[in-house]
């Protein structure tokens, strides 16, 4: 059987709604449904079969996977793909129609990013400038083997038992006095500990929101919020980009629709970067205490600064108890901690404890024991000042190699810390169609459509300086220089990164 002439006669069309996986596994699943591909046909490896159809790699992990998960093919590790053998329909069957189970749940067309990015494998040639990642050469292994071994702290067997919803309490205390330092004043029962801030935000939006309520975010705003808020039912009234915040649409929307909520990320928002001002932070908690606006305040990037640091919080700022504050080691340190805090009124606090119950019962205690030796004994100093110095190179080398590679395509401000360039391209261009064509020369990034409500058109792309060093950042750029100046970016195909998670 000439297994490449059958194949080949499966077409893509770029100008299809389908994404290119998913019609070639459609394809490809109708040549084994009807027996052109008999059981047991080993299917051609992944880059023999993106050369012959002209695609990514990353394009037919996607399809191969598509049809693993259909049980029409099966992988056989160190061996390849091959045609499974279809079920026997006039045998019974024991399987669970399970979709038909399963309560009704909210899709948007970009639901799968945030768990697809960080999920999916890539080419091993992808730089991948999209999952908000710290550089794992830069978690400090070496604090928390030293926060482990300090004995220092005479834990006792308990620690490692059930604890409390809220959290470790020698960590909350810790915690506190850490942020006191920017300004925050807290006591224990005002802190939860969750398991990542996004935990926070979904505990959040389950204790306040309602289907139908209204809610408050900028435009655009962090991918997760955006999902949170719209999974809940909630109707979102957006402040459009500007330098500053439009005072007098965020007071008709509370004089008009008496919002729950607004959620915001004031300090090098995600993705922009930017940085509400001290004037305007103080206007916003002047104006949320006329109405008694419960303002969501989410903070992972204040501590990586690059100049000067930031102004204060509106946490620290809040003259009326209305202002709920999440923070997170995620970004500081490394992901993998699953380590956010939320600090609100206790009332809240005892709320938001109730709902996590449904879920964890409790985060990590290990994951918090070391947090609260590394704030105890000050470690977090001496890594943030050497991450801060390194991201700023990092973000510098970005910056260089935009304006040597892509200076006639690429309009942006440079943030003043965080992890993002907010991008505009010119001649605008959609985000998703530059995606499908970086991902022909093995790069990705993260559509600005994904960080806007309904469905709004971006030829914005946020690129992330921080998870690759200098050299893999420039090439990076040179790499998605080529989707602007070479005619061959025509042929570019998409890329897996279409249906992955963004963070």
């Amino acid at each position: 059987m000439d297994i490449s002439k059958i194949i080949s006669g499966i077409r893509v069309n770029q100008a299809d709604s389908a994404p290119m996986y998913l019609q070639i596994a459609n394809g490809l699943a109708a040549k084994i449904q009807n027996s052109t591909l008999s059981v047991g046909t080993k299917l051609p490896p992944e880059r023999e079969l993106a050369k012959l159809l002209e695609v990514s790699r990353t394009t037919i992990i996607s399809a191969y996977r598509l049809l693993e998960e259909q049980a029409l093919v099966t992988t056989r590790v160190g061996s390849g793909t091959y045609v499974a053998e279809l079920a026997n329909t006039d045998r019974p069957t024991a399987n669970i129609l399970w979709e038909q189970l399963f309560a009704p749940q909210y899709k948007s067309p970009l639901s799968s990013l945030l768990r697809t990015l960080v999920a999916t494998p890539t080419a091993d040639e992808t730089i991948s400038l999209a999952a908000g990642m710290p550089d794992p050469t830069f978690y400090p292994l070496a604090i928390i083997q030293k926060a482990l071994l300090s004995g220092k702290y005479n834990f006792e067997s308990s620690d490692l038992g059930y604890i409390a919803t809220e959290g470790y309490l020698p960590l909350k205390h810790s915690l506190a006095a850490w942020q006191s330092h920017q300004g925050i004043q807290a006591t224990p029962d005002q802190i939860l500990i969750a398991s990542g801030s996004q935990q926070g935000l979904y505990l959040i939006v389950k204790t306040f929101v309602e289907p139908r309520d209204y809610v408050i975010v900028e435009s655009p705003t962090y991918l997760g919020a955006i999902q949170a808020f719209e999974a809940s039912g909630a109707r979102i009234l957006t402040l459009p980009p500007s330098d500053g915040i439009n005072f007098e649409l965020l007071e008709d929307y509370l004089i008009r629709y008496r919002p729950k909520l607004m959620y915001t990320i004031p300090t090098f928002q995600n993705p922009t970067g930017r940085v509400m001002s001290l004037q305007d932070r103080q206007e916003l908690i002047r104006l949320a205490a006329r109405y008694r606006l419960v303002i969501v305040e989410d903070d992972p990037y204040s501590q990586l600064y690059y100049g000067q640091q930031p102004p204060p919080s509106l946490k620290s700022l809040d003259t009326y108890g209305g202002v709920i504050y999440m923070g997170t080691f995620s970004k500081i340190l490394f992901p993998g901690l699953r380590t956010g805090w939320v600090i609100a009124a206790p009332q809240v606090i005892n709320r938001l404890a109730q709902e996590k119950q449904h879920i964890d019962l409790h985060s990590n205690n290990l994951s918090q024991i070391i947090l609260h030796v590394c704030l105890e004994e000050g470690y977090l100093a001496s890594h943030l000042a050497t991450v801060r110095v390194e991201y700023k190179k990092r973000r510098d080398a970005m910056v260089s190699a935009i304006r040597r590679y892509c200076s006639d395509y690429m309009n942006f401000s440079i943030p003043e810390g965080g992890f993002y360039l907010w991008c505009t391209v010119t001649p605008p261009a959609s985000g998703t169609e530059l995606i499908r064509r970086a991902a022909a020369v093995g790069v990705s990034f993260v559509p600005g459509e994904a960080f806007y409500t309904n469905g709004t058109k971006s030829n914005e792309i946020r690129l992330c300086f921080c998870t690759h060093n200098a050299d893999l950042l420039k090439e990076g750029i040179r790499r998605l220089g080529r989707i602007f100046t070479s005619g061959a970016a025509d042929a570019a195909q998409p890329s897996s990164t279409a249906g992955r998670p963004i963070i």
